[in-house]
């Protein structure tokens, strides 16, 4: 297992797990992002914390629940424009930044993403062709500045045949984004070394089982014994 760690030291990151408070575990579908999120999350509940899951696009509200169905499972039937993915993916997180996460950090508790707005630069940028400053400006316009400085990020990578291998193993329907054929999914594997070297991201070698990535990440947050 490998940890590539891009100048991670030189973020002003607290030196302990427990002193995060929102965090973001990216990848590409079938990575393992929801599996660490709810790992963390046990972590924390264990300190005594509120802990909230946001999985974009869905998430605990019933708009959130409405836009992921119209993207990702009618979106193959309604060929979304990709712009109009854009817009619908940034709603989405608007609303969940506002009615789930910002009140939690307001009290105190813990915001884990699986995902964030890098996945849409991933998805819809790199792999449906929209602009990169369509979509900065429009998710900066309606997003805060607290939504694109989370205490830790990472990004889980894995080779295409692992994570088919999970994708089947799910035993469900893929949804739109899945379905799209492998030079999509090619376009989508290439961005995200990019995003991390541009955003100054760790990616993290998915492709072993939940606790060997699980140590991993942890790795990462102790900060002092690295």
């Amino acid at each position: 297992m490998l940890i590539f760690s891009v100048g991670l030291h030189d973020k002003p990151f607290p030196a302990k797990m427990e002193e995060f408070v929102y965090i973001v575990i990216e990848g590409q579908d079938g990575t393992g992002k929801s599996t660490q999120a709810r790992r963390l999350a046990d972590f924390f509940k264990k300190q005594k914390k509120k802990v909230v899951i946001m999985d974009e696009p869905d998430g605990d509200l019933p708009q959130a629940h409405e836009l992921h169905d119209l993207i990702l499972v009618k979106g193959k039937k309604y060929n979304l424009e990709p712009m109009t993915n854009v817009m619908l993916f940034t709603a989405s997180r608007m609303e969940l930044w506002r009615k789930i996460a910002e009140p939690v950090l307001k009290e105190g508790g813990v915001v884990i993403s699986a995902r964030n707005w890098w996945s849409t630069l991933a998805y819809q940028g790199y792999g449906e062709g929209v602009s990169r400053s369509k979509i900065i400006r429009l998710t900066k316009s309606l997003l805060p500045e607290r939504y694109f400085k989370p205490d830790f990020s990472a990004i889980l990578v894995t080779s295409d045949k692992v994570r088919l291998s999970r994708q089947k193993g799910r035993g469900k329907k893929k949804e739109t984004f899945e379905a799209k054929p492998n030079s999509f999914q090619h376009k989508v594997n290439a961005a995200y070394p990019k995003i991390a070297k541009e955003f100054d991201i760790p990616l993290v070698d998915a492709s072993g089982s939940i606790d060997d990535v699980y140590n991993m990440l942890t790795k990462l947050f102790d900060f002092d014994n690295a």
